[in-house]
């Protein structure tokens, strides 16, 4: 088995190369490059992976030299700032994008699939340099990077898995939660005991889908993996198409933030049945708990700025059940605020593991369309 180029070698190599800042949104597959530009400042973590290259083209019109740190999966949040402001610009900019589902989309998971296979022909037909990363060929792949930065071009290097490694000293362990701290598995199992059979819940991508499907699950639950970000917009169209049912979304505080304004669109919505719940674990704890921005976001100010009706935050075990109550029964829209210990070492199957995408979505068809259906029989 070829060895992967050590993350300090990566980096190292990037400081040749000229890069003095980096933007992104974690993966991973670039976990140990991310620990080293975050424990010398040089990162800064984006809500989604259009504004990393939008603030990272800042810093090259600034004069300063940049990249970008990105899995393919969010490829299509690049596509506009990259074919609307690098191109037409000519702002050279380094993009190291891991390639989730490639070569062999069925050696990994189901969301990945299209975009697996889809990334290289995708940027062939936007005429955007590129090359992947051979095992021996970082000098090479950065000298075909530095043509194209030569002619005022973006350059994309794709990362296989495994291809570099993590950093060599570990990023510190998450502290054990307190008894009376929420974690993740808490808050989860709370929620799902207060259910109705009736009540959709759609879930967001990551470990919060893994940790439903384990508690408890159910034909009226989303499990949506991939996608990040619009777990919430989905709810909307749920809560829109039957006012009369309650529809639960369980999100994540990267996931919200990635497409805040979707939150916006729910306050505007007005939909008096919608829950929004957001546990926020303050990182990224599916690609190794690297830090959101949620720590200096004040919720209970944002739901209101949004447009929610009412907005809870919960932060212990014994304000839990209470507090989840009050989302429940709130009128909505309802933005409701887990504040949790992080706890990576609680991770399950995801859902697809034992039920395929379709399935999922055929099952969650027919749980949705059952009330309406039933009253349309009785009218």
């Amino acid at each position: 088995m070829t060895q992967p180029i050590s993350a300090e070698e990566f980096v190292a190599a990037l400081d040749a190369y000229g890069v003095r800042r980096v933007a992104g949104v974690p993966c991973g597959h670039l976990a140990g490059p991310w620990s080293l530009y975050e424990r010398t400042g040089r990162l800064t973590p984006a809500a989604s992976e259009g504004s990393a290259l939008a603030i990272a083209a800042g810093w090259e019109l600034a004069g300063q030299r940049a990249a970008v740190l990105v899995q393919n999966s969010g490829f299509g949040n690049l596509v506009n700032p990259l074919t609307s402001l690098l191109l037409p610009y000519d702002i050279p900019l380094l993009v190291v994008m891991t390639l989730r589902g490639w070569p062999d989309p069925a050696e990994d998971e189901p969301q990945h699939a299209a975009m697996g296979t889809g990334t290289v022909p995708m940027l062939e037909g936007l005429g955007v340099r590129h090359t992947v990363l051979r095992p021996g060929g970082l000098a090479d792949a950065l000298d075909l990077a530095a043509k194209a930065r030569a002619e005022n071009q973006p350059f994309f290097l794709l990362v296989p898995r495994g291809a570099i490694a993590r950093a060599a000293e570990p990023a510190p362990e998450p502290r054990p939660a307190g008894p009376d701290e929420l974690t993740r598995p808490r808050v989860v199992s709370a929620v799902l005991d207060q259910l109705a059979d009736e009540d959709l819940l759609v879930t967001t991508t990551g470990y919060l889908s893994r940790q439903a499907h384990h508690e408890k699950d159910r034909p009226g639950t989303f499990y949506m993996q991939g996608s990040m970000g619009h777990a919430g917009a989905i709810g909307l169209g749920l809560a829109t198409a039957d006012p009369t049912r309650r529809v639960v979304v369980l999100d994540g505080d990267g996931a919200f933030l990635m497409h805040l304004g979707t939150g916006s669109t729910i306050g505007a919505a007005g939909t008096a049945r919608l829950v929004h719940l957001v546990v926020d674990n303050g990182c990224y704890e599916s690609t190794g708990c690297q830090a959101t921005t949620s720590g200096d976001v004040d919720w209970a100010a944002l739901g209101a700025g949004l447009g929610y009706r009412a907005t809870v935050v919960a932060d212990s075990v014994a304000s839990l059940a209470g507090e989840l109550r009050r989302m429940l029964t709130a009128k909505g829209p309802v933005l409701g605020v887990f504040r949790v210990v992080p706890t990576p070492g609680e991770v399950h199957p995801r859902a697809t593991a034992s039920t395929g995408p379709l399935d999922i979505a055929a099952r969650f068809r027919g749980a949705a369309a059952g009330p309406v259906q039933a009253r349309a029989e009785s009218s």
